[in-house]
């Protein structure tokens, strides 16, 4: 939580998400706020797979442009003017197909929350996308874990570097929880830790030596 103090003292409030109505939403916490924002941060997370964010927000611009930002237009989307939109995010007949998978889970959820154990079990949904979904889509207290985050635990010598995702993520969860007790405080804090991490690595723990004149 010291680390968690000194990075939103240094970067203030990084409101993640969604990003198309009006970029991120510092202070507000309401977001998601229907079920063309809750979509468009699920499919933000699996078009960020093995790429950065800047690469994402073009494809979601393209297909903004085309009135294909929701799940039902990009159902009916042709295949190849689908993969041609997300053509910026990288690995796009691999991310069209898991999109399209993805869309098929959601619709049958039908407006509930769906768990954990659901989202591992699509395809091209992994620990970190299934995480990202319930934490910024559909406010649930799942911490994030990403490179940056054991990057920068490992440099301030909290973990060891064969940790586990899953010992990274329950260490963040326990010692985060010693000081914040509300659930919706735990999840505006997980938020905001997780946004503030990647903010803060982008600067020092990008390149190699990763740390290189971080202050932590």
């Amino acid at each position: 939580m010291q680390i968690y103090k000194a990075l939103l003292a240094i970067y203030k409030p990084q409101g993640w998400w969604p990003f198309i109505d009006g970029g991120y939403h510092p202070r507000e916490y309401e977001f998601p706020k229907n079920e063309n924002q809750i979509f468009e941060i699920c499919l933000g997370v699996i078009l960020t797979q093995n790429t950065t964010f800047t690469s994402v927000v073009k494809s979601l611009n393209n297909l903004n442009a085309v009135n294909s930002l929701d799940y039902k237009a990009i159902k009916n989307m042709p295949l190849d003017a689908l993969k041609s939109a997300i053509k910026p995010s990288g690995y796009f007949n691999q991310k069209a197909n898991y999109i399209l998978t993805f869309i098929e889970f959601f619709e049958r959820l039908e407006g509930r929350t769906p768990t954990r154990e659901e989202l591992l079990a699509v395809k091209g949904i992994g620990s970190e996308s299934a995480d990202s979904i319930l934490l910024y889509a559909y406010k649930q207290p799942e911490f994030v874990v990403d490179a940056y985050t054991k990057r920068l635990l490992l440099h301030a010598g909290l973990i060891d570097e064969k940790a586990s995702y899953h010992t990274i993520k329950n260490f963040m969860e326990d010692e985060i929880k010693k000081e914040v007790k509300g659930r919706d405080e735990l999840v505006i804090c997980y938020q905001e830790f997780h946004a503030l991490i990647v903010a803060h690595a982008k600067l020092f723990y990008s390149k190699k030596p990763y740390g290189t004149g971080c202050f932590l």
